[in-house]
C-alpha cells in the first residue's frame, strides 16, 4: 500500500502554507481537521471527484499542513498542528480564526 512523503517541519515554507490555504476547499479540510482528527478522506470529500480530492490533499501534504497515514485501505488524515506551531507560532490559529470570522460575517449578509 502506498505511503506518503511528508516534509520535515524545518522545510515548511510560509508561501507554500499560504498557497495551500488560499483554496476554499483546502481551507475547509484544515478547518474540519482542526475540530476532529484523524479523519479518513471520505467525510472530507464532499461531492468532489476522487482525483480532485487527491490533488488537494497532495498540496496540503507538500505544504506540511496534513499528515496522511495509510491504515489498510483507509487514508487517515491529521493536521501537523504541533509542528506548524513550532515552526510558525500562532499562524494556523490566526488563519483558522480569521476564516471563522469571515464565514460568520458572510452568514450575516
Amino acid at each position: 500500500m502506498k505511503q506518503y512523503e511528508h516534509p520535515p517541519a524545518e522545510a515548511f515554507q510560509l508561501t507554500a502554507i499560504l498557497h495551500a490555504l488560499s483554496d476554499p476547499y483546502r481551507l475547509s479540510i484544515v478547518q474540519k481537521l482542526s475540530v476532529l482528527q484523524p479523519q479518513p478522506c471520505a467525510p472530507l470529500q464532499g461531492d468532489r471527484p476522487k482525483s480532485s480530492v487527491s490533488h488537494h490533499f497532495s498540496v496540503l501534504r507538500k505544504a506540511g499542513l496534513v499528515r496522511t497515514l495509510v491504515v489498510g485501505v483507509t487514508h487517515m488524515n491529521s493536521l501537523r498542528d504541533a509542528e506548524l506551531e513550532a515552526r510558525f507560532p500562532g499562524l494556523l490559529k490566526t488563519i483558522l480564526d480569521a476564516a471563522t470570522r469571515s464565514a460568520e460575517l458572510a452568514a450575516q449578509d
